[in-house]
């Protein structure tokens, strides 16, 4: 049985900084691209960033570059978003999730295997 939790969220002034975790269990972890998606009140979830298997490559969405960082252990089976200079629109559910095929996407429907996700809060 395949499972992905998330953790890490929390409420955060603008500014601060939040490390999300996400651990998988029921898959070879390293043979797998591990995404990390958000979705906020009323609008359509969306790709934040992705880490891939091969390589290790990294992928961001352009609003957070050079603010959020990927990364992944795979001897615990983790990948990490580490979310620095965070902003009020960052604000959403965060999910992480694996990609079920193909090339390395951010697109949210080439993915499966969602966790519960953690609320991300930023506000004064």
């Amino acid at each position: 049985q395949v499972q992905l939790v998330e953790s890490g969220g929390g409420l955060v002034q603008p500014g601060g900084s939040l490390r999300l975790s996400c651990t998988a269990s029921g898959i070879t972890f390293n043979y797998y691209t591990i995404g990390w998606f958000r979705q906020a009140p009323g609008k359509e979830r969306e790709g934040v960033s992705c880490i891939s298997s091969s390589d290790g490559s990294t992928y961001y969405r352009d609003s957070v570059k050079g603010r959020f960082t990927i990364s992944r252990d795979n001897a615990k089976n983790t990948v990490y978003l580490q979310m620095n200079s965070l902003k009020p629109e960052d604000t959403a559910v965060y999910y992480c999730a694996r990609l079920g095929g193909g090339l390395v996407t951010l697109l949210p429907k080439n993915y499966r295997d969602w966790g519960q996700g953690t609320q991300v809060t930023v506000s004064s």
